[in-house]
């Protein structure tokens, strides 16, 4: 397998397609780089080099004890970065992946970067506080981290079908979908996907995003139900000097599967403009 080591000795695997523009992909929690094939090969056939990892702990990575944090998931994505030398990269990150992108730049600045996409991505911040009103309570994600513990394989099952829209009327998800998601979630060691809980949900990304000085598209789905594209895209964008914004309309927290020709023509365009 494709794998660098980590400073702490973590295996971290990652799939690189292609030659030509690079394009790096960090995915949500609790996938792997699985969950980019739909971009990675359109990219690919596009004369792309694409490039996607799997978070320590998920996937074909090993399960680390230690370093499950944002400050963790960006230095891996740097590893990553500095092992195979990609430079004027543009990075995609979606959900969890976005905080990962963002708080990269935080700790690792743009040398390496030509652009950057926040697609239904975490920051600024999920939790509900008396600084973040409109943030989530933290009982939704104490509920995220009972049901992995009780029976994380049924939870995995019912949570797709919000993450997918599957529970809306009149949508049209297939059992296909809702099933990938369960068996990359299964590959996520428990203990890994636990802490990420806590990174995702508060971790406070404000200084990460002030510090983007590239070019910036946020795309979020506007009826997302994971990560509600209010108390996220809209505040990011806004923190994001000359951010672009896309949002897609009656869209879920999964529209890289559910809307995949879109987001792909909408990411095609930003990274060619």
């Amino acid at each position: 397998m494709n794998t660098i080591t980590a400073k702490d000795g973590t295996q971290i695997y990652y799939k690189d397609w292609g030659e030509g523009p690079v394009v790096t992909f960090s995915h949500g929690w609790p996938l792997n780089a699985d969950a980019w094939d739909g971009q990675m090969l359109f990219f690919a056939q596009y004369g792309f080099r694409v490039v996607a990892h799997d978070r320590r702990g998920h996937g074909r990575s090993s399960q680390a004890s230690s370093g499950n944090d944002m400050d963790g998931y960006a230095d891996d994505l740097a590893a990553v970065l500095e092992a195979l030398d990609l430079k004027n990269a543009t990075l995609v990150g979606h959900s969890t992946g976005g905080g990962e992108v963002v708080r990269y730049i935080g700790r690792h600045k743009t040398k390496r970067v030509a652009k950057v996409v926040l697609l239904a991505a975490v920051p600024p911040i999920m939790l509900k506080s008396a600084a973040n009103p409109e943030g989530l309570p933290i009982e939704v994600f104490d509920n995220l981290r009972s049901g992995i513990m009780n029976d994380r394989s049924q939870f995995y099952q019912d949570l797709a079908r919000p993450f997918y829209g599957a529970n809306r009327p009149g949508a049209k998800v297939s059992r296909g979908v809702l099933e990938q998601f369960w068996l990359w979630s299964m590959q996520a060691g428990l203990k890994n996907a636990y802490e990420s809980i806590k990174a995702f949900s508060e971790t406070d990304f404000t200084e990460d995003l002030k510090r983007i000085d590239v070019p910036t598209l946020v795309m979020h789905g506007e009826d997302d139900q994971i990560v509600p594209v209010k108390d996220s895209a809209r505040k990011s964008a806004r923190l994001i000097k000359g951010a672009q914004e896309k949002y897609y309309p009656g869209a879920p927290h999964g529209l890289t599967a559910t809307h995949h020709d879109q987001v792909n023509a909408d990411l095609l365009a930003f990274i060619k403009s």
